[in-house]
């Protein structure tokens, strides 16, 4: 039988880049906010251990969706002879630094734990979420998060309540591109929780996307209007907060046609994380 579970997206509300790594990766501080765009991931537990993809995004062959890997990553850790048909809605816009496909790998790893009997404790996830790409770690922590190190390092915040209008400027940001620039700013300063709340932050990575693509400059340009406007992740996806959400739908339905916007409301706790404490059967 499939049951069908929620995967959100999330936005960084700022990200600064501290250092470079030997690994070659950086070393970052961010405060993630988790909103309530998600992908729809139905999945339906099979005793001939096979796990197939029977729907998901045109663009994204079965074999490089997280979904898919994350769970033949936990069959593997786990020794299950279970197998699972993974059925993928996507809502979350490709490669507009919301993290979406991050997020169908945590809901996956956190479903198929519970629906397989696994029972991994969350380190033994975290690890193999770490694996499969530096936002699966916060989707798992299962709120929004004040996150260091390369995104593994969590800290649940408790958050205002807020309206985000999302803007999507119709292009896709690859992601190690924006790390490799050799103009990227990598020695931002160390900043405390306090700090960021009483003076705010900045993402490091907006610049130089910014400077690789005009249209998202000027969609930063035209939302910052009306709000403090920022990239989220390395976008190309940008937002404001509103503190209600008649002045966020008021903005959003004033968005140029050239782009798409939305609204989305911020969330504290992980929706799949609620749903899974009330047990499979009760949803």
């Amino acid at each position: 039988m499939e049951t069908l579970w929620p995967a959100p997206a999330k936005l960084n509300l700022f990200l600064h880049v501290t250092g470079r790594r030997s690994d070659g990766y950086h070393d970052l501080q961010t405060l993630f906010q988790l909103i309530d765009l998600c992908d729809s991931i139905g999945v339906a537990p099979r005793e001939d251990g096979q796990i197939e993809r029977v729907a998901g995004p045109a663009g994204v062959a079965p074999e490089n969706d997280l979904a898919v890997r994350a769970a033949r990553a936990l069959k593997l850790a786990s020794g299950t002879s279970w197998g699972a048909s993974l059925r993928l809605v996507k809502r979350i816009p490709i490669g507009g630094g919301l993290g979406g496909g991050s997020s169908d790998a945590a809901t996956t790893l956190l479903v198929l734990n519970r629906l397989w009997g696994c029972d991994l404790p969350p380190a033994r996830l975290a690890e193999l979420g770490g694996t499969l790409g530096a936002d699966v770690p916060v989707f798992l922590h299962g709120s929004s998060a004040w996150a260091e190190g390369r995104g593994e390092k969590l800290a649940s915040v408790e958050l205002p309540q807020r309206w985000y209008v999302v803007i999507r400027p119709g292009l896709s940001v690859a992601t190690p591109e924006v790390f490799q620039d050799p103009e990227l700013t990598r020695n931002s300063p160390l900043i405390t929780i306090r700090g960021f709340f009483e003076s705010g932050g900045h993402n490091d990575c907006e610049p130089v996307v910014s400077a690789r693509y005009p249209e998202v400059r000027s969609a930063l340009e035209w939302l910052s209007q009306s709000a403090p406007a920022h990239l989220t992740g390395t976008g190309s996806c940008i937002f404001a907060a509103f503190t209600s959400a008649a002045a966020a739908e008021e903005v959003a339905a004033r968005v140029p046609d050239r782009w798409t916007g939305f609204v989305a409301r911020g969330l504290n706790t992980s929706p799949v994380h609620e749903r899974l404490c009330w047990g499979v059967a009760k949803w």
